[in-house]
């Protein structure tokens, strides 16, 4: 079954049509810049012009950035604070000439994504996959099965602020940080989250995984970790393979 995926994160809203049988996209991917501010209006426009892109008209699943809970948004996180309460998967519907949407935390896409065809395909006990993005994402899986809406990029670190604020690809933008700078504090996150959930596996993905290799000497941890075999497409990939699920 080939579905429409799209991704939508702080920066940009990325789509393409996937084969949810092979876990393979069978388009190039189609990358918009997130609109600001972001609100719901503006980010419906962009979801449309990626649906028009690919002249599609059937099913979408669509990974976004916050809690999720039957497709309403339970927080703003890194959008517009507008979001809070909007029920995501009507907004888009309508802007999208009533295509039906499944909405699913983008965290948890990108891990189901790695779980069924990636990183994690075999993995057993507690896997936690964590994406590096505008914010730290995290998908939750024990024995192969999804967890939803863990927001471990929100817990609070050493300077009173949520995590994500430190140790997110964002943060190492805004700060001007060297990848040895950032390799640190995401070490410390990735400590933190080992001592408070003892998980079996990591598995780091989301845009900054593309570069782990030159902060990966700050990786100090002793849980075994993987690195995401989807990297920045696992939301695009897991979206469209939850929306064949539900269907």
């Amino acid at each position: 079954m080939q579905i429409l995926g799209i991704d939508i994160g702080g920066t940009g809203i990325k789509g393409a049509i996937v084969d949810t049988l092979s876990g393979e996209m069978v388009t190039e991917r189609y990358r918009i810049d997130t609109p600001q501010p972001a609100t719901p209006k503006a980010m419906a426009k962009v979801v449309k012009r990626i649906k028009d892109h690919f002249e599609w008209n059937g099913l979408v699943g669509c990974a976004f950035p916050t809690v999720v809970i039957n497709g309403k948004a339970i927080y703003s996180s890194n959008l517009d604070d507008s979001w809070v309460g909007v029920q995501i998967d009507e907004t888009l519907s309508r802007a999208c000439d009533g295509l039906r949407f499944t909405v699913i935390n983008d965290a948890d896409a990108a891990g189901i994504a790695e779980m069924r065809f990636g990183a994690g395909k075999g993995l057993k006990g507690l896997v936690i996959v964590i994406t590096i993005g505008t914010g730290l994402g995290s998908g939750v899986f024990y024995d192969g099965q999804l967890i939803p809406n863990f927001e471990l990029g929100r817990i609070y670190g050493h300077d009173g602020n949520v995590i994500e604020h430190y140790a997110a690809a964002s943060a190492k933008t805004r700060e001007d940080l060297s990848f040895k700078e950032f390799g640190k504090r995401f070490n410390f996150f990735l400590n933190h989250i080992q001592r408070i959930c003892s998980p079996d596996h990591f598995i780091i993905g989301g845009g900054m995984s593309k570069s782990i290799l030159k902060f990966k000497k700050q990786i100090k941890i002793d849980t075994p970790y993987s690195v995401s075999s989807k990297l920045n497409n696992a939301g695009i990939v897991g979206a469209a393979m939850y929306a064949a699920e539900k269907k």
